[in-house]
């Protein structure tokens, strides 16, 4: 069946009746997350109206990206949907290993999807993942600990704030770290959130003829406050954390701010949290240089091109990010558990424009500029990343440095420098230079 028929048959309402002749099974790679939680959860309702059923592999983060970049590159066939983000969508389409979105239904409304979304998830102008949720990071923070420091946090406060605020939260007898943020290796991980915090303080990967630029002042400046910091404010064993790790102490109480992706706030205010009623919100800090340090992120579903269950995997991207799914996790968990930062309705929707962050979510994400994302020029399209082939492989090794000197193996002096030489060298080895 080609796709142009499949979709005149196929609508994200009625795509096929329950146990049709052409039922599948299909296999998803995910990530653990929330929501991605809750959408395997939810999945009876696709099943019903399709006939399809779905096999979840529901994998952390590291090894996810380590999955399915292997699975698409061998051609191992061992998903029908993979999750992917706005780093890898771009460049696996354009290498003609993800089947085109360009022919969804009327129904889905491809138009409502956020531009920062669709951009981020497309390659010549065509969409080849579409955004399960989108988000930016912003300060998700305790504010009855504010209060009790006797300090007010600002919509757009600065990083020297933050430390201050961190250090006046900080309350070891009582297990209450000021802050805390990500400092797991990984390219996507703490290599994540200290590239986005990096461009605040004027730092970029590579200059405008791809030469490394970690022996420069501003990431010396980076990784030096951000130690600092978290040894003095942050929890324990901090450099191992990544976002679960982190959820997990902000719910407990164990946390004054947390810097993270924007998704997260519909948790930290959930059943789940001891602090649901004391959290506040804010834009990611800045240094004065115009650059604040949020990221722009999608995970997104993808066909890889090699699926023998093209049909059904279109079928079920329709499904999970559309607005009737919108509605029906609003139907069961409430506005403010739904999807974010994936369409334009949903900001537009009056029962939405109540959740208390949505509108904090909304000025992160649009904030967020990956094609102006430093203070220098740089020759790179992206945020917390640059979208080159080379970049994962290159910021993993990279990230294992600067993990190594949060947890005092090695010096910020001798990480950097570790920097330095191995992305030159493999910026030479790969032509760049």
């Amino acid at each position: 069946m080609s796709l142009r028929n499949a979709f005149r048959a196929a609508t994200a309402v009625t795509l096929i009746t329950a146990g049709g002749a052409f039922a599948d099974t299909i296999t998803i790679a995910t990530v653990n997350n929330g929501d991605m939680i809750r959408m395997q959860g939810l999945t009876d309702d696709f099943t019903a109206k399709t006939g399809h059923n779905v096999e979840w592999v529901t994998l952390e983060e590291n090894v996810l990206r380590q999955r399915v970049t292997t699975d698409i590159t061998t051609k191992g066939g061992s998903f029908d949907i993979m999750t992917i983000g706005m780093y890898e969508t771009p460049i696996w389409g354009a290498n003609g290993w993800l089947v085109p979105l360009d022919n969804l239904s009327a129904e889905y409304d491809v138009d409502d999807i956020l531009p920062a979304m669709a951009g981020g998830l497309s390659h010549d102008g065509t969409l080849f993942a579409a955004p399960f949720y989108g988000e930016s990071s912003m300060i998700m923070y305790r504010t009855d600990l504010m209060e009790a420091a006797g300090m007010d946090m600002p919509k757009a406060p600065t990083w020297d704030f933050i430390a201050k605020a961190a250090a006046a939260m900080t309350d070891r007898d009582n297990e209450i770290n000021g802050i805390c943020l990500r400092g797991k290796a990984g390219w996507g991980e703490g290599g994540a959130f200290i590239t986005a915090m990096s461009n605040s303080f004027g730092a970029r990967w590579f200059d405008m003829d791809w030469n490394a630029q970690f022996d420069t002042q501003p990431w010396a400046d980076t990784l030096n406050f951000f130690k600092g910091m978290m040894d003095a404010s942050g929890p324990a064993g901090y450099a191992t954390n990544g976002f679960n790790e982190n959820l997990s102490l902000f719910n407990q109480g164990k946390c004054g701010m947390w810097i993270d992706a924007t998704v997260a706030a519909s948790f930290v205010t959930g059943k789940d949290s001891t602090v649901a009623d004391h959290v506040g919100f804010a834009l990611a800090p800045d240094t004065g240089l115009g650059k604040r340090s949020n990221w722009l992120w999608a995970w997104a579903l993808a066909i890889p091109a090699g699926t023998q269950k093209q049909d059904a995997a279109l079928q079920f991207i329709e499904w999970s990010t559309s607005k009737d799914y919108i509605e029906l996790v609003a139907s069961k968990e409430g506005w403010a558990n739904v999807p974010p930062g994936a369409r334009t309705s949903l900001y537009e929707n009056p029962n939405y424009q109540a959740v208390p962050f949505a509108q904090m979510t909304l000025d992160s994400i649009l904030s967020a500029d990956p094609n102006n994302s430093t203070v220098e020029p740089s020759p790179y399209v992206g945020v917390q990343f640059a979208a080159i082939p080379e970049f994962a492989g290159i910021a993993t090794d990279v990230s294992q440095e600067f993990s190594a000197a949060y947890a005092g193996q090695q010096t910020v002096e001798e990480a950097l420098a570790k920097a330095q030489a191995l992305t030159n060298d493999a910026m030479e080895a790969a032509g760049y230079k």
